[in-house]
């Protein structure tokens, strides 16, 4: 068990390496940017980050089990090794703690549990805590959990701090022990082992000696040392880029609680299909939320849609029927959507607020009509929109005919098809 314990500690320290990476979203901003040179499919996988991230958690939570369930085996075997008499080598080696540091069983008496080993050593206890946390984190960010109580699973998620903490401590106390190199030499297992059960005191070969053991060094700050370093910078970078000046330029109600935010920042550039992080300090301080840019990079200003779905954005909402606060953002991300425009012929297919993307692509071909750009290679585009009432079709209906009758005067009329698709019903919408 033993060594199942020590692959899945190497296995941990090598994911918990990883799992920080994915949500470093400037370093991966920069990444894209290095990457420009390569083809588009390469710096799309950089657009797949958090499914990676869920990924290495997966594994993490699975070798957490691994590791814990090793460990609880180990401890068993300790106990009985320790109150073993029989005279056997677990035995022998068992009672060298009576011998100052020679001892190999962390064990060293015959009335200690293994659950009172696991609770007040620092392996232990630190290993309890790093359990819990991951459980909770886990738990915490099924698509049910984020969608509907996002702030549980924000701040349920900062427990990552006692993770790393009590990943770097875990090893520190040395209890998992090993046979020195110099004692290895002298004492080598596979030719002395049956001597340490039938020596005596004529004994005068070299496995006569006592083995040394000593304690195998904690290695798991050498693996999360450079990524939360990483995280630390990434983190440093979003406060003094949070504390950037933003300007609400207008703000829109549309119908079924769905508002538009049209905002100004100093040096902001964007793409098509890019998104940003929103905060808003009045409502709270620490929470950011990502919402899907829905203007053109030809227009003056940057806009956001945002759909009352959970308490954070319905307080939003109301905060900004009443007055307009303070406002903080980070971005943009994500890959651009440019390469639409490459295509002759182009499929848009949204549903609900998951359309927003879209409104940023139909704006900018909006623009390029106006500017006759001569890069616009599309012709013709589809666009298929599915909503469950008809209120969500509201706000975006001024978009839609608005390049309906540009491109009708420019005698294109058959360049954009649409078709939109209500998949609720009830009597009040006949009403």
């Amino acid at each position: 068990a033993l060594a199942w314990a020590r692959a899945s500690a190497k296995c941990l320290n090598f994911n918990s390496m990883l799992i920080l990476l994915p949500v470093c979203r400037n370093l991966l901003s920069f990444l894209r940017g290095t990457c420009s040179c390569c083809r588009r499919t390469l710096r799309k996988q950089l657009d797949h980050n958090l499914t990676f991230h869920k990924l290495v958690a997966y594994a993490l939570a699975l070798l957490t089990a691994v590791h814990t369930i090793a460990h609880l085996f180990n401890l068993e075997c300790y106990n009985q090794s320790q109150q073993a008499t029989d005279g056997s080598l677990p035995a022998v080696l068992s009672k060298m703690h009576l011998q100052g540091s020679k001892w190999l069983n962390p064990i060293h008496s015959n009335q200690t549990t293994v659950e009172y080993v696991a609770f007040t050593t620092i392996p232990g206890l630190t290993g309890v805590i790093i359990t819990l946390a991951l459980i909770l984190m886990v738990t915490s960010s099924t698509e049910f959990i984020r969608r509907n109580y996002f702030e549980l699973f924000w701040y349920t998620h900062h427990l990552f701090l006692i993770y790393f903490a009590g990943l770097v401590i875990h090893g520190i106390a040395g209890l998992v022990r090993g046979q020195t190199e110099q004692s290895m030499a002298e004492v080598h297992p596979y030719h002395c082992a049956e001597y340490l059960t039938q020596r005596d005191q004529n004994c005068t070969h070299n496995c006569c000696k006592d083995p040394e053991f000593g304690s195998i060094p904690a290695e798991s700050w050498k693996w999360v040392l450079a990524p939360i370093i990483l995280y630390v910078f990434e983190r440093i970078l979003r406060v003094w880029r949070a504390q950037q000046k933003v300007v609400v330029t207008k703000v829109v109600m549309h119908p079924a609680r769905v508002l538009e935010l049209q905002m100004q920042k100093k040096g902001f550039s964007m793409e098509v299909g890019q998104y940003i992080f929103v905060n808003c300090p009045a409502i709270s301080t620490l929470e950011w939320h990502p919402f899907t840019l829905t203007c053109a990079p030809e227009e003056d200003f940057f806009s956001i849609h945002i759909r009352a779905a959970g308490d954070w954005t319905e307080r939003l909402i109301d905060t900004f029927q009443l007055e307009t606060p303070r406002i903080e953002v980070d971005g943009p991300f994500g890959t651009a959507s440019e390469d639409v425009f490459q295509y002759e012929v182009a499929m848009l297919v949204g549903a609900g607020i998951g359309v927003t993307p879209f409104a940023s692509i139909l704006k900018s071909i909006w623009y390029k009509f106006q500017q006759a750009d001569q890069t616009l290679k599309t012709k013709k585009i589809y666009f298929y929109w599915l909503c469950r009432d008809t209120e969500a079709f509201a706000w975006f209906n001024d978009l839609l005919a608005s390049l309906e009758q540009k491109m009708a005067e420019s005698g294109k009329a058959d360049f954009l098809t649409y078709r939109l698709f209500l998949t609720g019903w009830n009597t009040s919408i006949v009403s």
